[in-house]
């Protein structure tokens, strides 16, 4: 923070207490505000095992017939967000969960139907941002057909490119459409989107800058998902 001026932080473990501690100290040793984030798609308890709450995962929400549910939740996950001065929570996954051996996504997706998938991720997105914390659409262009896991390996997504708009990219068109303001760019390998072999789609300016900004007219903060994983490297 003193000498390399960092933009930001992203907190993934310890105690609510301790980070509003090391969050008031580092925005207190930093001349420009950090931006800072947490993976709370569930809620803090996501990360901070104690003085938390967490909420079901998505895969259960998935199954709830009114969606003005997922709305209030998305709203009180922001104000707990809030309360420990995080700024971005990356949430909610908009992963389509088509595919029955994927290792990484699971629960953590709505389910199997875009529709559903859409519907409730626009209601998570608008609860965060009602109370002023960036939501973020992950993991673009769709990591629900995988069967690996992005943590260990480079994922190859075999699907055609009219399967990928028909479905993959449905949720986010919808959550576009309705102000998203950040994106999270997965770490894949996506034949029909980026023909260099093993270019992980984070990296493509195919997939971000033509496919996500040119062509689906995304203009918000957009974000790779970690550069510790080995799908990037």
């Amino acid at each position: 923070i003193r000498e390399h001026h960092i933009g930001g932080i992203c907190f993934f473990q310890g105690s609510p207490r301790e980070e509003a501690r090391i969050t008031n100290m580092y925005q207190d040793e930093s001349k420009i505000p950090l931006m800072t984030a947490i993976d709370g798609e569930w809620g803090l308890g996501m990360r901070f095992k104690d003085q938390t709450i967490s909420f079901p995962r998505q895969l259960m929400l998935g199954a709830i017939q009114d969606n003005n549910l997922i709305y209030e939740m998305g709203k009180e996950v922001a104000r707990h967000c809030q309360r420990i001065g995080l700024h971005v929570n990356f949430a909610p996954v908009a992963d389509v969960n088509n595919n029955p051996l994927n290792p990484v996504i699971g629960m953590r997706s709505f389910g199997e139907n875009k529709y559903n998938v859409a519907n409730k991720a626009v209601m998570y997105m608008k609860g965060l941002q009602a109370e002023g914390v960036m939501a973020n659409g992950k993991h673009f262009p769709g990591h629900g057909d995988t069967s690996t896991d992005s943590h260990s390996t480079l994922p190859v997504v075999n699907a055609t490119l009219e399967h990928i708009d028909k479905v993959e990219l449905y949720p986010y068109k919808r959550m576009f459409d309705e102000g998203l303001e950040s994106v999270m760019v997965a770490h894949l390998n996506v034949p029909s989107l980026e023909p260099r072999e093993n270019y992980p789609s984070s990296l493509s300016f195919n997939v971000v800058t033509d496919l996500l900004q040119k062509v689906l007219g995304f203009d918000g903060l957009i974000f790779t998902d970690a550069l510790n994983m080995k799908g990037a490297s």
